[in-house]
Formats: structure tokens, sequence, C-alpha cells
């Protein structure tokens, strides 16, 4: 099986993309892995499939929700699981829905696109995409234990369409020193999983009438990745949470492969930042 598909990423976090409009190829788990797969195939963090809503199971949901979201991210992490959202991911997306000719869509201009997630309302800028992530949950607390962290710190779940996990460090020499190679430990266990952030606030926090923090995650299902735009929104919301009255609503987060922008407006969060496609090709699977 020949497989045509095109290299992207967004702040480094990389992706596998192929188009299959109607829905006719299903890969399993193993063979989206093996897309993944770093050393034996394309390589990147997570595998997306460009799909029409009305042409899958979960596509039901979506067009339910929104009749116009016609193109559904059927993302999936690096080890072949499905996951509900992607934030740099549904950028990616935009862009290679445009290059492959499947969508219109003029600067300043919003289209609905269907997740795992929900329907995400995804706007064209200047520079690239910003995505509404919809409504957050700044829920509970739980105990984090990583590798190379000293002493297990208290993390506070936030869900932007998908779990997780904010811990704040002191310092930069102390977010250096973390080993994300292996997941952390979160208890108690979230159900479905989650993806753990580590966040150091700049100094000062507040430039300009704007928050920034700086962050390293480890994703679910990928390991260690460049960047993970879900998990800039839900680390500044902690952030936000944490610095209490007077917090800004918009943010900068600096992450290992770039810089990605968040902003609060009412109930929701929006992730804005580039969108790049690096080359085109063909795997045998």
């Amino acid at each position: 099986m020949d497989i045509a598909f095109t290299k992207g990423h967004g702040t480094g976090n990389d992706f596998v993309l192929f188009a299959d409009p109607d829905g006719e190829l299903e890969l399993d788990a193993a063979q989206l892995a093996a897309l993944a797969d770093r050393h034996f195939g394309v390589g990147g963090d997570g595998v997306i499939r460009a799909v029409r809503s009305s042409a899958l199971p979960e596509g039901t949901a979506v067009l339910a929700e929104d009749p116009d979201a016609e193109w559904f991210m059927d993302y999936h992490n690096a080890d072949g699981s499905p996951a509900e959202m992607c934030g740099n991911g549904i950028r990616v997306y935009g862009a290679y829905l445009l290059s492959e000719g499947l969508l219109e869509l003029g600067v300043g201009e919003t289209v609905a696109i269907g997740t795992r997630g929900g329907v995400r309302q995804l706007t064209r800028t200047p520079d690239g995409f910003e995505v509404d992530l919809g409504p957050y949950l700044v829920a509970g607390e739980a105990i984090v234990a990583a590798r190379r962290l000293a002493v297990d710190r208290p993390g506070l779940a936030v869900g932007v369409g998908n779990p997780h996990v904010v811990v704040a460090l002191a310092d930069d020499a102390e977010l250096d020193a973390l080993d994300l190679g292996e997941a952390p430990v979160v208890t108690p266990t979230p159900p479905d999983g989650a993806n753990v952030e580590f966040v150091v606030p700049a100094e000062p926090l507040i430039s300009g009438g704007v928050g920034r923090i700086r962050m390293r995650v480890h994703e679910r299902g990928s390991g260690e990745t460049l960047s993970c735009g879900t998990g800039a929104a839900a680390a500044a919301l902690a952030t936000r949470s944490w610095a209490g009255d007077g917090a800004p609503d918009a943010w900068r987060v600096r992450v290992p492969g770039g810089e990605v922008g968040v902003r609060v407006e009412g109930d929701h969060v929006f992730l804005s930042g580039p969108a790049e496609l690096v080359f085109d090709g063909v795997v045998a699977l």
C-alpha cells in the first residue's frame, strides 16, 4: 500500500498528514505508529488524516453540532492511539487542506473543523492560524513525579478538549534538568491519561500587559515534544489561575520549538501560531 503524505509542523510539533476525503483508507494503530516511527517510517509526533466528517462515525456528532464542519481532523498520537484534539496539529491541518485544494480560506476568514473533542473554529491569520479551543476547565489538583525532579510537585488539572496536568517549577535550571523521556507519574491517575506540562514564569511575569512563561511537555502517546498547542493553552491557564486577580488574558508561551500565543476571552481559550509544511512524499506500508 502506497500513501502520498505531507510532513508538517507547528513550532516543532511535527505530523504526517494524508488525504482520504471519502474515508476509504482505514489504518490500524500499528500502521499509524509505523508512519510516525522516526527510524523506520516518516517520523512525527502524530498522524493526521484529512477526511470528511460525513465519512466516519465520529463525524455524526460533529455535523449535529455544526453542519458546516465538512472536514474532520482524524488525529492519532505517535503510538497509534486516537486523541481528542491537537492545537498545533489543527493549525497544520488547516495549512494542509489549503495546499491540497480541499479548502479555500482567506486571511481573517474562519472555518469549522471537526475533531473528537468537538467542533473547533480555525481562523487564518497573516502568519499562521488561530484556533478557538472552546470552553476550558481548571479542575482539581494532582501530585506529579518525574525523572530528575528532586521532589514530587503539585499539579493543576486543566481541560482544553483533552486532559492536561500543569506543574510550576522554580527556575530554568530545574526545567532544563528534567528527563521527560519517560512519562511523569500523576497521582491520582487520570482515567484517560494526560499530557503533563512543566512551567517556569518569566521575570517579570507580565510585560506590556502580556504574561510570559516557558514550558516543556510530555504528551501521552508521543513522549516529549518540541511543542504542544493545547499544552501551551493549559500552561497559560494554570499560570493565570495561580496569579489570581489582575492576571492578563493574553500570554506568550515559549516552548523548545518556538513560541505560541494564548488568549482568554470569556470562557473560551484561543491558540495562535505558525503552521509549516515541510515536504511531500510517498511511503509504502
